[in-house]
């Protein structure tokens, strides 16, 4: 099992917004982030825009070609682009790049 945790940046002035559209995840995304393999699926977000996301997946490299295969993860990443600071010109999900993981208590 691997454990992904990744930083993103959402604008300043979408955070409300961000929030409001995460306590509404469309339930077909949830659905298919759990037959992708995305599980324990977290995000936490401060006050200066700064996004840390944490999941755990058997292959994660897997569990993102899953939803980018999906239409519901096209459509909504469509939705989420103008949230984020930079994510280098690409949808925002392709521009997570996992963090060395340097410590674990199990």
């Amino acid at each position: 099992m691997q454990r992904i945790c990744f930083l993103l940046k959402v604008r300043q002035e979408c955070l409300e917004e961000y929030r409001s559209r995460h306590a509404a995840v469309w339930p077909e995304m949830l659905q298919a982030l759990t037959a992708a393999g995305w599980r324990n699926y977290s995000l936490f977000l401060r006050d200066d825009g700064t996004l840390v996301g944490y999941l755990e997946s058997d292959d994660f490299d897997a569990a993102r070609a899953a939803m980018d295969a999906t239409d519901v993860n096209a459509r909504w990443q469509e939705q989420m682009a103008g949230f984020f600071e930079d994510t280098r010109g690409g949808a925002p999900d392709a521009a997570i790049a996992p963090l060395a993981e340097v410590f674990h208590l199990a």
